[in-house]
């Protein structure tokens, strides 16, 4: 079951399009990652999202329910922590906790125990907290309510890392438990880890989705070798990409499809050492951005 669909998403600022043709669909129990550069769209798709901005064209539903029409409904099942936290400075942690809770109409039953988890302070006014204890105060205001989609903007800048991995401890949980997370973010090794599926926008576009290991069969495989002698038509091999000297061996992208021929190949000159990886997520992120997969410019 599609928790949050989007189709032919469009919004526009003036002559200005932010979004253009966005497609989505996160299913219930999946934690779905939403990856890409400052500018991008990621922000505003999550504004739409939550019916704070409306779609300028196409269809957003959460919950089988209309984005933008039915959003006081929608909330109710919705935890939200933005990307930039701003709190008001005179109320204490703990105020701004069980204001957000209620808000939301939830019991917050958890409440005491997320502040344990985030070593939160509760007492200490707003204005006194770094950024991390208040990022803090929005993961603890998210998580100590039961909602059935979690969207999570950013939501571990300025976290440290034992604080980041009590919030990855807890995705994992809630995928356990049938809940589904929309999770933007810069953080490609967190994205890697939790995501189920993920899509890379650029400029306003969606320009792949899938699950990491169908991006991965997209891109190929990295390669790195040490030979005794040269291999001089490796440039002009059928799948080999971005070839390249590092610390005496060359390293270069190989095509899934054409790994075996090219092995057969580096064979043929005396290897010394052979590495071969899946690329990891920042590879795949990076490639697209410098337009080898994405067919583009810069971002």
């Amino acid at each position: 079951m599609a928790i949050v669909k989007t189709s032919n998403l469009v919004k526009k600022f003036g002559s200005f399009t932010a979004l253009n043709g966005i497609d989505l669909e996160v299913q219930a129990g999946e934690v779905y990652g939403f990856i890409g550069p400052n500018g991008a769209g990621k922000t505003t798709t999550i504004r739409v999202l939550l019916g704070i901005l409306r779609a300028t064209s196409g269809q957003v539903e959460i919950f089988g329910k209309d984005a933008w029409k039915d959003a006081v409904e929608i909330h109710k099942r919705v935890a939200y922590v933005p990307g930039d936290i701003n709190l008001w400075p005179n109320l204490t942690g703990g105020e701004v906790i069980d204001f957000f809770i209620r808000l939301r109409g939830g019991s917050g039953n958890r409440r005491e125990e997320f502040i344990a988890k985030f070593d939160l302070d509760p007492t200490k006014k707003c204005r006194t907290y770094s950024k991390g204890n208040r990022q803090k105060v929005a993961l603890v205001a998210a998580f100590a309510s039961d909602a059935d989609l979690y969207v999570l903007d950013e939501p571990t800048s300025g976290l440290d890392p034992l604080m980041y991995r009590v919030f990855q401890e807890h995705i994992l949980q809630l995928k356990q438990e049938g809940k589904s997370v929309f999770l933007s973010s810069h953080v490609l090794s967190e994205v890697e880890r939790l995501c189920d599926r993920i899509s890379i926008i650029r400029q306003g576009e969606i320009i792949e989705s899938g699950s990491l290991d169908q991006l991965r069969h997209l891109t190929g495989t990295q390669v790195e070798v040490e030979t005794a002698q040269p291999m001089p038509a490796l440039h002009s091999l059928a799948g080999v990409h971005d070839v390249r000297q590092r610390d005496g061996a060359l390293v270069f992208l190989v095509d899934n499809e054409e790994i075996g021929n090219v092995l057969k190949y580096i064979s043929g000159f005396d290897v010394k050492r052979l590495e071969c990886a899946p690329l990891t997520l920042e590879d795949l992120f990076m490639r697209y951005y410098k337009g080898g997969a994405a067919g583009g410019g810069g971002a």
